[in-house]
């Protein structure tokens, strides 16, 4: 997706007749012969692909792999070779400039999974309506003897993991059991309690998830819980990028409302005790868009002191209609919401605080700017 319809290389293939691929037709023939497994969802699968390439790497399974995040464990987010199967990354988003079908509907999988349904990318699938189709045919294609895993905690993900399909196994799941102690989340194994190094409700999905599925290509228990103690978190994904005193700073890749409001959740479950501050930055096409803004109603809720920042310079850039802080206040429903438009105003803001009992949330996919994640914690008073 990242060349254009005009791009020379592009246009001179089409003119010499040569076969042209997108990147998921390409993985599919390289493939064709494997068992393919298929991760999607509009939230939580590169971690769920993640873990299930982390417990098969430890427990000495041979595989090849497409992720969309670099992995501790693993120097390629890509691995093609003799391996029997391949586990997928289901991206929703379009395979081409010349190929309008979305990513994960060319992988033909074996074993599909859907983790939730949310929507987002509001630049390509205009109403919420055409999203969620996206999922319910990836569904359909579920060949006979195959298996679709879904997420029982998530609704839209039920009602079609739920629908009648013949000769398929369907595998639902729900959030791992866990409890926290201390700071530590621990996953609840009959009468065990096995500590995971990654947090929050939607990781405990992520987990149970991933469990679900592997299990089906023949991990046990025993071995999955072995394996998930030593298991960071995928790049980006909730990390600890700074401490200073009893501050500890995070940063996540949330930017689509479900993601927004799980990740802030998560934090505030980890230390319910702390106050916390999270700062959202509106960045991607959907999240600048007047009339999708609205669906990020309440998703800082799980905050003390939330905090949203937006460059004028990239509304601008996406060809975008202005928006003032007072929509931005109104579509989030937060009286105590701040908003910025200007780092350095943030930042002040961030530095008048008093960082006693506080944690730091920073959520985007973009950069907040040019911000100096390093400087932050001498920032903190």
């Amino acid at each position: 997706m990242h060349a254009r319809e005009d791009n020379p290389e592009l246009k001179k293939a089409q003119e010499l007749g040569v076969k042209i691929y997108s990147f998921p037709e390409y993985i599919y023939e390289q493939s064709i012969d494997k068992q393919r497994i298929v991760i999607s969802g509009s939230h939580g699968k590169t971690t769920i692909t993640s873990i299930v390439m982390h417990v098969l790497k430890y427990n000495n399974r041979k595989f090849d792999f497409a992720v969309g995040a670099r992995i501790e464990g693993f120097e390629e987010m890509l691995q093609l070779s003799d391996a029997p199967i391949i586990i997928i990354e289901g991206d929703e988003y379009l395979s081409s400039p010349i190929d309008r079908t979305p990513k994960f509907h060319k992988y033909h999988h074996h074993i599909g999974l859907i983790s939730g349904v949310s929507w987002d990318l509001i630049n390509v699938f205009h109403t919420e309506e055409d999203y969620v189709k996206l999922f319910d045919l990836c569904a359909d294609s579920t060949p006979k003897g195959g298996t679709l895993i879904y997420s029982e905690d998530d609704s839209l993900a039920t009602v079609i993991g739920k629908k009648e399909r013949e000769d398929i196994h369907a595998l639902p799941y729900k959030t791992h059991p866990y409890t926290i102690e201390d700071g530590t989340t621990y996953l609840t194994f009959g009468k065990e309690l096995v500590p995971a190094k990654i947090f929050g409700k939607h990781n405990l999905q992520n987990i149970s998830a991933a469990l679900t599925l592997l299990k089906r290509i023949g991990i046990t228990e025993d071995m999955f819980y072995m394996a998930i103690q030593s298991f960071k978190g995928a790049d980006k994904r909730l990390e600890l990028i700074g401490e200073r005193n009893d501050v500890s700073i995070y940063k996540d890749y949330a930017h689509a409302p479900s993601k927004v409001e799980a990740t802030t959740l998560a934090v505030r479950e980890q230390y319910p005790e702390i106050d916390l501050v999270a700062c959202l930055e509106l960045h991607t096409f959907s999240s600048l868009n007047k009339e999708f803004l609205k669906q990020y109603k309440g998703t800082l809720k799980y905050s003390n002191v939330p905090i949203v920042y937006y460059n004028p310079v990239t509304i601008e850039n996406k060809r975008l209609s202005p928006i003032s802080k007072e929509e931005i206040k109104q579509s989030f429903g937060e009286n105590a919401l701040q908003v910025f438009d200007d780092k350095e105003e943030m930042l002040s803001f961030l530095q008048s605080l008093e960082w006693s009992n506080k944690n730091l949330l920073l959520m985007t996919s973009g950069t907040f700017n040019g911000l100096d994640y390093k400087s932050l914690p001498s920032l903190l008073n």
